[in-house]
């Protein structure tokens, strides 16, 4: 994490723990944050449990008759929609009544 915060090398932090050693009380700056990081990831991990529990009761209080019923309603809607728009589509594709030459330029004729 260091080396993406401080853009430095990992050979510099391999040098200080040849030459220091793992115990020394160099390196407990790090494992700070090391700790943090698991705290944070251990509490993510319980708030989504959190969630995951709330939303399988908010599911056992939920009526199925109640939600059938609503499919059902909205599926009789989407298939009135389909019709009208199959009606629309069938107007267009008949042809209008073609117009005659003498029809079209009778603009100016009295």
């Amino acid at each position: 994490m260091e080396v993406r915060k401080s853009g430095r090398h990992w050979q510099e932090f391999y040098e200080k723990w040849m030459l220091l050693g793992e115990d020394d009380p160099y390196w407990s700056q790090f494992q700070k944050e090391e700790t943090e990081s698991v705290e944070t990831d251990k509490n993510e991990k319980t708030n989504q449990k959190e969630l995951f529990s709330q939303l399988l009761k908010m599911t056992e209080k939920i009526d199925m008759d109640k939600v059938q019923k609503q499919v059902q309603q909205l599926s009789g809607t989407v298939s009135t929609i389909q019709e009208v728009i199959g009606q629309f589509q069938e107007n267009k594709k008949t042809p209008s009544r073609p117009i005659n030459n003498s029809q079209r330029f009778r603009w100016f004729q009295d």
